[in-house]
């Protein structure tokens, strides 16, 4: 059950070796819906909040198969409107649509993937609830913030606090949604 008014807590903590104990213990403690920020990456960090999502890898390659089937086609369908006999060569030399297939194979790959992921980043987005956390803005300088949302299935405000209590950050706030 998500909560009104909430996005979720946050916890600060001061170091990277007490964030990661925090999200292993966050993550043991059955909770799903957790985020880190930090201002530097924290090796193991990544494996502790299940940072496993291989969509920008499948839509760069869908998009590359894609750029390739549409030179393949584009090519093929030149030839057999205009049908030019060079040197004895056959009309459809794959050999001679290498150049193309291999760029729009390229080309698409990398639009897909580079639109793809700011899709799925929801981007563009001008303002996050983070950003109305008043010691957010150090994340990016020297503290550590471990985020639980409310749409965690386990979330409750009073309990999810005192839980992050326990993990001894310097502060626990409310995120507004």
């Amino acid at each position: 059950m998500v909560e009104k008014g909430y996005y979720g807590l946050i916890a600060e903590f001061d170091s990277s070796e007490a964030l990661l104990a925090a999200a292993r213990e966050t993550r043991s403690a059955g909770y799903k819906a957790i985020d880190a920020f930090t201002p530097f990456p924290v090796v193991g960090l990544a494996d502790v909040l299940d940072f496993h999502d291989r969509r920008v890898l499948r839509l760069g390659f869908a998009g590359g198969c894609l750029g390739f089937a549409i030179a393949l086609a584009m090519q093929c369908a030149t030839n057999w409107s205009y049908p030019i006999n060079v040197g004895g060569r056959p009309l459809y030399a794959l050999s001679a649509f290498a150049v193309v297939a291999f760029e729009l194979t390229v080309l698409f790959a990398a639009l897909f993937a580079a639109f793809g992921m700011i899709a799925l980043n929801g981007l563009p987005r001008l303002h996050h609830p983070l950003f109305s956390v008043p010691r957010f803005h150090l994340a990016s300088r020297d503290r550590f913030f471990l985020c639980i949302e409310a749409r965690d299935p386990k979330f409750d405000a009073t309990a999810t606090a005192e839980f992050l209590r326990d993990l001894k950050p310097a502060s626990v706030e409310r995120v507004p949604s």
